[in-house]
């Protein structure tokens, strides 16, 4: 194998950076159905997300979901799309800017702050080139996902291993793969409901939807169940929800195998013949506003909702580049660069470190 050298830009007398990366789960470079086709195939082609034999899922991909699905998919996105590109993008590039902000103002410019997607652009591989050529040695990943999963979660990380194994000067790493229980995380959204039930009134019950994934994913051993519903107590305590006020469901099944219970929708069809006319309805898991809470929770779950009798029916937004989650953020990275020190770059050092290198005959 040929290994990626440094930069091009590289030179021996580059001051050196810590690096922080954030990465969230990707988007469509446009709301078009050939991009989608591109983005889906990518996605779906991941076998941390579909555990299914390759094979018999390639002839699933290929021969049904990439003929069909692109086209839908795409009209979504366009309902959702800003000039800005899609909710995604935007607000995960807000969150990479709030944090270069914060940190760079108490440590200066010796930390670097980079976003990327697992699938599309801009790409987890583009984004490390970037730090290095910025003189990044030491880098701190935070994948955007507060629950770990092998589908979400462990994709990143397979990511940054398939980058890594092509590069033949490695930084230091640290990986953050879950902040579910995370106090701060925690706190900045039961203050995000509490603002909102300041607006808009408290519910009948409040139903936290988290992303699902087929059962066996669970009895497999992925702990993301777990994680969810851990979460959700402990929002609950904060919040001084008692039992019956709140409950957990998860979204965005497809296919026909069992996936976490209960499901969304049905949640969203049966509440009403329960009695609960007035639901409120907040996603921990998404730490940005996507597709999947904008069209499937805000106006599919409550199309379902208030057609089988509801009467009232709110989306709380997720963090996205709020303040409080700027900082919680802030405060989590703060936590894992413990240890690291951030380097001084003394320019006669620096400096002396080219002269060496010229005397032995480097290219600068």
């Amino acid at each position: 194998m040929k290994y990626r050298g440094m930069s091009e830009h590289f030179t021996h007398d580059q001051p050196a950076r810590v690096g922080v990366l954030i990465t969230n789960l990707g988007t469509p470079d446009e709301p078009t159905t050939p991009a989608l086709r591109r983005y889906l195939d990518q996605f779906l082609s991941d076998p941390r997300v579909i555990e299914l034999p390759r094979l018999l899922w390639w002839v699933i991909l290929h021969g049904i979901v990439l003929r069909t699905r692109p086209k839908k998919s795409a009209e979504g996105y366009r309902s959702v799309w800003s000039e800005d590109g899609s909710p995604l993008l935007v607000h995960t590039r807000g969150q990479a800017e709030g944090l270069k902000q914060r940190l760079q103002f108490r440590y200066g410019q010796n930390i670097e702050v980079a976003y990327a997607m697992r699938y599309g652009n801009p790409s987890i591989e583009s984004a490390i080139e970037d730090l290095q050529r910025r003189g990044v040695r030491q880098l701190l990943v935070l994948p955007m996902y507060p629950q770990y999963s092998a589908s979400t979660t462990g994709s990143t990380f397979d990511a940054l291993s398939q980058d890594f194994r092509q590069r033949r000067w490695l930084p230091d790493l640290r990986f953050i793969s879950h902040y579910h229980d995370f106090e701060p995380y925690i706190e900045a959204v039961a203050r995000k409901i509490e603002r909102y039930w300041e607006d808009n009134g408290r519910p009948d019950m409040l139903v936290l939807s988290y992303h699902g994934v087929p059962k066996r994913y669970l009895l497999n051993g992925d702990p993301y169940h777990c994680e969810c519903h851990k979460t959700t107590r402990l929002l609950a305590r904060r919040l001084g929800l008692r039992e019956g006020e709140y409950m957990t469901t998860f979204q965005s099944r497809f296919g026909n195998e069992e996936w976490l219970q209960p499901y969304t929708d049905e949640t969203m069809k049966s509440l009403p013949g329960q009695g609960v006319k007035r639901v409120h309805v907040v996603c921990p898991g998404f730490s940005s506003d996507c597709l999947e809470t904008i069209e499937e929770i805000d106006e599919e779950n409550r199309e379902y909702f208030m057609e089988a009798g509801g009467e009232d029916f709110h989306y709380i937004p997720a963090l996205n580049s709020d303040e409080d989650h700027i900082d919680m953020i802030t405060t989590l990275v703060e936590k894992h660069l413990q240890g690291w020190t951030l380097p001084e770059n003394n320019p006669e050092e620096l400096a002396a470190s080219r002269e060496r290198a010229e005397a032995l005959g480097a290219d600068q």
